[in-house]
């Protein structure tokens, strides 16, 4: 490690230690260091493209659900669901601080779960998760191991056991709005934070990215493998891996 990137570290750490109110808003980059492919990248477009013939903003949209909901539920089954992945250095090291009263919130766009199975308690999901799964008929609700099993449905379709409806995941889909509850909770942790660190994404994922608009805090810290559009607002820009920085500055704090 250099000097200036020890310097980095420690005043992470330093904003870490001293900060009444933290909040961690968390990108792809956390869910990308435990194995599950951003389906967004270069790699994930091919894919999509030649084996679905649809971009993945395509696939996961409300349309293609409603008009295609067999594609759409084999697509969503083979590619954004990783049974086997396992909290990262980076989701532990925010369950770690959580537990020990140094970080009030977890905001995070991804929607494996990894931060609950981690220990952090108060995740703010604004793209909701894939473990929860609910009918859209009668609202009954169901496990992910649920709408796996090919015995709960019709083809790769999942169906209610109560009504027969449509069990669907409870995932925010393009051309959905988020839901409203969580995106309030958000904005009130990230307008109460004195700190709030950004890690593992791009800020270009709208209308996410633009919950730190709400941000009045001293101190803006950016962790992310490239440049972010806020690099020249932030106190702090860390250009690596979100686990990396995070098990690092554990450490120190």
């Amino acid at each position: 490690m250099n000097a200036d990137t020890h310097d980095s570290y420690n005043q992470l750490a330093t904003l870490i230690t001293y900060s009444r109110y933290t909040v961690f808003f968390v990108g792809a980059g956390a869910t990308t260091e435990s194995g599950i492919p951003d389906f967004r990248s270069e790699s994930g477009l091919y894919a999509a493209r030649s084996v679905y013939g649809h971009s993945p903003e395509e696939l996961l949209s409300r349309t293609l659900f409603e008009r295609q909901p067999e594609l759409f539920f084999r697509y969503y089954k083979e590619n954004l669901i990783f049974r086997d992945a396992k909290p990262n250095a980076a989701h532990l090291a925010l369950a770690d601080l959580e537990r020990r009263g140094l970080l009030r919130a977890v905001v995070t766009q991804n929607i494996d779960g990894l931060h609950q199975a981690a220990g952090s308690r108060n995740v703010l999901e604004l793209h909701g998760s894939n473990e929860r799964q609910s009918c859209m008929a009668c609202g009954a609700r169901y496990t992910l191991d649920y709408i796996l099993d090919p015995a709960n449905g019709r083809g790769v379709i999942p169906r209610c056991a109560a009504c027969g409806g449509i069990v669907r995941p409870d995932v925010v889909l393009y051309q959905e709005g988020l839901d409203e509850a969580v995106v309030t909770a958000a904005v009130d942790a990230i307008a109460a934070a004195e700190l709030l660190i950004v890690g593992g994404t791009s800020l270009a994922v709208y209308p996410a990215a633009g919950l730190l608009e709400y941000f009045r805090g001293d101190s803006l810290v950016l962790i992310n493998k490239s440049e972010t559009p806020y690099d020249n607002r932030a106190r702090l820009c860390i250009h690596d891996a979100i686990g990396k920085v995070m098990e690092t500055v554990l450490r120190i704090v």
